[in-house]
């Protein structure tokens, strides 16, 4: 299962949930406003940053802050959409 890392304020996060969601993507949405520490997670993927949108996807693989270009691309990498 995809996990998105986001908070409730991020543009990026809002337009991420909003490609995966139009895409038909299952995912979980972790918010850090929600559950803080879900934050070492993130820093610890990002080199000590706070950076919202990450998106780890199944094959542990990971995006920060992507264009919608870049996620819809992972996805079809791994299979999650077709072209």
């Amino acid at each position: 299962m995809i996990k998105l890392y986001g908070a409730s304020w991020c543009p990026d996060c809002i337009k991420s949930k909003k490609l995966l969601s139009d895409l038909k993507v299952p995912y979980t949405y972790i918010n850090l406003e929600e559950v803080p520490e879900a934050a070492e997670t993130v820093e610890k993927l990002n080199n000590g940053l706070q950076s919202l949108p990450t998106i780890v996807f199944d094959d542990n693989s990971t995006l920060t802050e992507p264009s919608d270009a870049q996620l819809k691309s992972k996805l079809i990498e791994i299979g999650a959409v077709g072209i």
